[in-house]
């Protein structure tokens, strides 16, 4: 009779298991990413046909009637490119980030492939000081967001073809006058460019880079094709650490042997970052603008604040002979203006929309920054440090808040939706989750106690994010 495997054998055996797991899914991973360089071709002719169907989706229903109430997604170009461009792209774009870095950006994306195909035949004048700022991308998420709501932008195609419209021009304008072959606007001025960079440090693939290797390879190394690589989003590949700017567009797979497709743990570059490489404009744009701004821009339609506020405010001002406040004749790419579909913003509106997305991220940021704050003292961990632990609750939030409207728009087409309330309230207890186990990754280095209060630190922060989504799900 055989005897029974002693535990340490079963241990043995199932980390060998996990450990050959792992190989292969790197091998297969490796293989990717040279075969992505292989075939650039192939890609390019992914990023046209892509940047074909954009053109088509944002002038069509531009210039045409807005459709009927009753217009499903399928009997109407506007419908199909609203549900096109709001309830898949954006959403899964998100998703896309997190599941697998800035694939996006490298293989799919229209403003990249736009403003790096022109870059090559324009000016390539020097990327100016001022353009290098660590803050726009702060500023331009903050912008975009707000004037979305103001034009309504997941509603009507003429404020889309405004909003993304005007992005694609400036890109492209961006990419005639700076750089040679680069993607000048996507490293420093895309309005996504800020929060892509802070998923895809979670995201558990990335291209990792053997500095022993890449140091140790003979002068002029190439890869089988035998040509160097052209990092369009300007990064110095050999001191790569992050996976926060790489477009993962395939092109420096291989290089001297060094750089490779590989999976990692999704804790590993966020537990791993000192504060010299801390971004206080990243951290800034994750409290502030993802988890303050773009929550207040999901929500204030919703809210009955919102309406109590309005009607409040509108009586002030009349009983006090201010009528133009509530004058509706603001043009549509200033204030939403469809007088056909009886929704005309007034001044009041416009105020008070960003009265209340103001006062949303207000008050959400200070909650938080007072969390991490507290918890920073008592963990011995920086605060600014400590709030990239939050990245995964930004990421479900902003999916959460996107993926509205792709539920409101299949509940139109009559599909069941009532596993989503579940959905969501999963989504967001993974998220709080997860975030906590990043705090606890970075604190657990100064005892486990620190490392549970750097845990209950950002449960607690997260709370206020937390609730205003329950409020708006459940409550309201």
């Amino acid at each position: 009779m055989l005897a029974e495997p002693m535990p340490e054998a079963l241990t043995s055996i199932a980390l060998d298991r996990g450990g050959t797991r792992r190989r292969v899914i790197d091998r297969a991973l490796a293989a990717l990413g040279t075969g992505m360089r292989r075939h650039r071709a192939a890609i390019i002719a992914i990023q046209w046909t892509i940047v074909l169907c954009y053109f088509t989706l944002l002038a069509v229903p531009a210039v045409i009637p807005l459709p009927p109430e009753q217009a499903g997604i399928l009997d109407h170009v506007t419908r199909f490119a609203q549900f096109a461009f709001w309830g898949v792209w954006w959403p899964f774009v998100m998703v896309s980030v997190v599941t697998m870095g800035r694939i996006w950006c490298g293989v799919f994306c229209p403003e990249g492939a736009l403003t790096e195909w022109i870059s090559h035949r324009g000016l390539g004048r020097g990327i100016p000081r001022w353009m290098r700022w660590g803050g726009w991308p702060f500023v331009a998420f903050l912008g975009t967001t707000v004037y979305g709501q103001l034009v309504s932008v997941y509603e009507y195609p003429k404020a889309a073809a405004l909003v993304l419209g005007g992005s694609t021009l400036a890109a492209l304008a961006v990419g005639f006058v700076y750089g040679r072959g680069k993607r000048v606007w996507c490293r420093h001025l895309c309005p996504a460019n800020g929060v892509f960079a802070l998923l895809a440090r979670i995201a558990p693939v990335h291209y990792r880079v053997d500095r022993q290797a890449w140091e140790s390879a003979p002068p002029g190394a190439r890869t089988s094709r035998g040509h160097a690589v052209n990092c369009a989003p300007l990064i110095d590949i050999r001191r790569m650490q992050s996976a926060a700017a790489c477009h993962m567009c395939g092109r420096c797979a291989g290089e001297r042997g060094a750089v490779t497709l590989a999976s990692r743990p999704t804790s590993a570059e966020v537990v791993a970052l000192d504060d010299a490489r801390v971004s206080r404009w990243e951290a800034t744009l994750l409290v502030f603008g993802v988890l303050g701004v773009a929550l207040g821009a999901f929500q204030w339609s919703a809210s009955p604040w919102f309406v109590a506020a309005k009607q409040s405010v509108a009586t002030w001002l009349i009983d006090r002979g201010w009528t133009w406040a509530v004058g509706s004749d603001a043009p549509w790419w200033l204030l939403t203006h469809y007088p056909e579909k009886n929704d005309v913003f007034t001044w009041l509106d416009g105020a008070l929309i960003v009265g209340y997305i103001g006062a949303t991220a207000v008050v959400t940021s200070v909650w938080i920054a007072a969390c991490l704050a507290a918890t920073a003292a008592f963990a011995r961990v920086s605060a600014w440090r400590l709030a990239y632990a939050l990245i995964p609750l930004a990421g479900v939030s902003v999916f959460l808040g996107l993926s509205a409207l792709t539920v409101t728009l299949l509940k139109a087409e009559g599909l069941p939706m009532g596993w989503v309330g579940a959905a969501r309230a999963l989504l967001l207890a993974l998220a709080l989750a997860w975030s906590a186990r990043l705090a606890w990754g970075m604190a657990r280095s100064r005892g486990a106690l620190a490392g549970l209060v750097a845990a209950g630190g950002i449960i607690a922060a997260a709370s206020a994010v937390v609730w205003l989504w329950i409020e708006m799900f459940y409550v309201w």
